[in-house]
C-alpha cells in the first residue's frame, strides 16, 4: 500500500504561483510513476501531469503546458507540481496518484490516490 498526502494548495490571485507537494509513505515511490489530476466544480476529473519512475520523462495536459512543472525527489519520497501563471480555470481539487505502470495519463491506470488539496485562483 502507498499512502499519499497532498499539501500546498490555497487561495491565490490570477497570475500567481503555487507549489503542490505529495508525500508518500508505505512504499518507496521510486517503483511508481506519479501523476497529478484535478477535479473542478461540476466537472469530470482530468489529467494534469505525469512523471516516470526515473523522473526522466514527463507529460502535461495542454492546459498546463508551459505553466506547470512536475518533479520528484525519490529520496524524500515526494512529488511536486509547480504551478505558475495560474488562471481562474485552474481552480480545482488537485489529486496526487501513483501507478505501477511507468508512464500513463489514464486515471484508471493509477493504483493509489491522495485525498486532494484545494486550489482556488481568484480573478
Amino acid at each position: 500500500q502507498v499512502q499519499l498526502v497532498e499539501s500546498g494548495g490555497g487561495l491565490v490571485q490570477a497570475g500567481g504561483s503555487l507549489r503542490l507537494s505529495c508525500a508518500a509513505s508505505g512504499r518507496t515511490i521510486s517503483n511508481y510513476g506519479m501523476g497529478w489530476f484535478r477535479r473542478a466544480p461540476g466537472k469530470e476529473r482530468e489529467f494534469v501531469s505525469v512523471i516516470s519512475k526515473s523522473g526522466f520523462s514527463t507529460y502535461y495536459a495542454d492546459s498546463g503546458k508551459g505553466r506547470f512543472t512536475i518533479s520528484r525527489d525519490n529520496a524524500k519520497n515526494t512529488v511536486y507540481l509547480q504551478m505558475n501563471s495560474l488562471k481562474p480555470e485552474d481552480t480545482a481539487v488537485y489529486y496526487c496518484a501513483a501507478t505501477r505502470r511507468s508512464f500513463t495519463a489514464t486515471a484508471d491506470d493509477f493504483d493509489y490516490w491522495g485525498q486532494g488539496t484545494q486550489v482556488t485562483v481568484s480573478s
